[in-house]
């Protein structure tokens, strides 16, 4: 009953948390268990500490963003590689990778990076679908490389180490960027994209590098504090609010009290949706749990086969589907009570199963129907998502070879983990 109701007010167009909340008291009223397990579910759901990250990331990637790194970095990367026949997709694809380490939100990429280089691809002659889809699919990155909201929502649910699913998301990043720049250059030399004819000099890569410096050092910072024991993943999140705020006003002075104050409030809304969702999808989940769903769905799949890789590949199946139609964290939480037992009996382990599950969700996010990087990057290229879409799809291809050699090949995702923390 349950799964049909929620289908139902899913199909219908009702925002995740709603369905969840509602689907669950439903539950609730049908088998006449007690309406206080609402507010207890939801709160043991939020009592987290990890889940401050949250916000706190959120606050310093606008803030970053607002600061002008974003633009400092196009344009190092911009004097580095905007020679190459079309550098202006490769640095499209390296500025996300680069951002990657200040939002870890898909979308933000799209749209913090999207308002500087499609206007710019589009002036150097690159076709609109063309550089709108590859703004969406390069920002799917971003929520893969540390630091990560995503990641830090199923640490949390999966009670996994944040630096340890922060590590293990470097190489599958790095793979993903990879793969994407193979495409580019593809078309590059097939459509025969402008160059530049601007020459390098050591004065000009010597002047970009000074003026993105402190955009670099965000990461490492964070990172290093994280891995070396200073302070932990949330405390991270605390210390990338702050060196935000001191660049913003004090170094570049981009940054403005109106514009701060403009950046607080649409935290506070972002915050407050993902944990609406977090706290729905908690309730939900409990309930799942009490109807051995994640047993059901376990039975099904070895009913079906008992071999380790093919059920692997159905759940990537399924990953993959649910990220066409579902928003990435509220897929996190539903999914990962349902499915991590599944792959922990079949000898995967939480830190790999993670980076699967967070670069399968990733790829939903530049794949319609819901696909919000497409949408965030439709009205910015002034062109149709189906069109947009369509040119997205050798990217896609790209990305979902990517995924499977990281799910058949643990060791690529594990090794910066075993390797950096014994």
């Amino acid at each position: 009953m349950i799964a049909s109701i929620f289908l139902i007010l899913l199909a219908v167009g009702i925002p995740i948390a709603f369905v969840l909340g509602i689907s669950s008291v439903i539950y609730l009223w049908k088998t006449q268990m007690p309406y206080v397990l609402v507010s207890q579910r939801i709160f043991v759901g939020l009592d987290n500490f990890l889940i401050l990250a949250v916000p706190l990331f959120i606050l310093a990637g606008k803030l970053m963003n607002a600061s002008g790194i974003t633009r400092r970095l196009v344009d190092f990367f911009y004097i580095i590689i905007g020679h190459i026949r079309g550098g202006l997709a490769y640095v499209n694809i390296v500025a996300s990778v680069f951002f990657a380490g200040i939002t870890g939100a898909g979308a933000a990429d799209t749209a913090a990076i999207g308002s500087i280089m499609i206007p710019a691809m589009k002036k150097d002659g690159y076709s609109s679908e063309y550089s709108g889809a590859v703004t969406a699919i390069s920002s799917t990155i971003g929520p893969t490389i540390p630091p990560s909201i995503a990641m830090v929502v199923y640490g949390a649910m999966a009670e996994a180490s944040i630096a340890k699913l922060f590590l293990a998301g470097f190489i599958p990043g790095f793979l993903l960027a990879f793969a994407q720049l193979l495409v580019a250059g593809y078309y590059a030399r097939r459509q025969k994209f402008p160059v530049r004819q601007k020459v390098l000099s050591v004065r000009t890569v010597t002047a970009g590098f000074l003026n993105t410096i402190l955009a670099i050092l965000m990461p490492i910072i964070l990172l290093g504090g994280i891995l070396s024991g200073i302070f932990t993943p949330t405390e991270a999140a605390g210390v990338a609010v702050f060196y935000a705020l001191i660049v913003g006003f004090f170094i570049y002075r981009e940054l403005k009290l109106s514009s701060f104050l403009h950046i607080l409030y649409e935290t506070s809304v972002l915050t407050g949706t993902i944990l609406i969702i977090l706290a729905m999808a908690h309730l939900f989940g409990w309930i799942l749990a009490a109807e051995a769903v994640p047993e059901i769905i376990a039975n099904a799949m070895t009913a079906l086969t008992k071999n380790p890789i093919l059920i692997l590949l159905l759940i990537n199946l399924l990953l993959l589907f649910l990220g066409t139609i579902m928003e990435t964290l509220a897929a996190i939480i539903l999914m990962t009570p349902i499915l991590l037992p599944l792959v922990q009996d079949i000898g995967v382990d939480p830190i790999h199963f993670g980076i699967i599950m967070t670069v399968n969700l990733n790829i939903g996010l530049a794949t319609p129907p819901l696909g919000v990087c497409l949408l965030v990057a439709s009205p910015i290229a002034e062109v149709s998502l189906e069109k947009i879409a369509l040119s997205a799809v050798p990217f896609l291809i790209a990305s979902i070879v990517v995924l499977f050699v990281i799910s058949y090949m643990p060791q690529l995702v594990l090794f910066l983990p075993n390797l950096l923390m014994q």
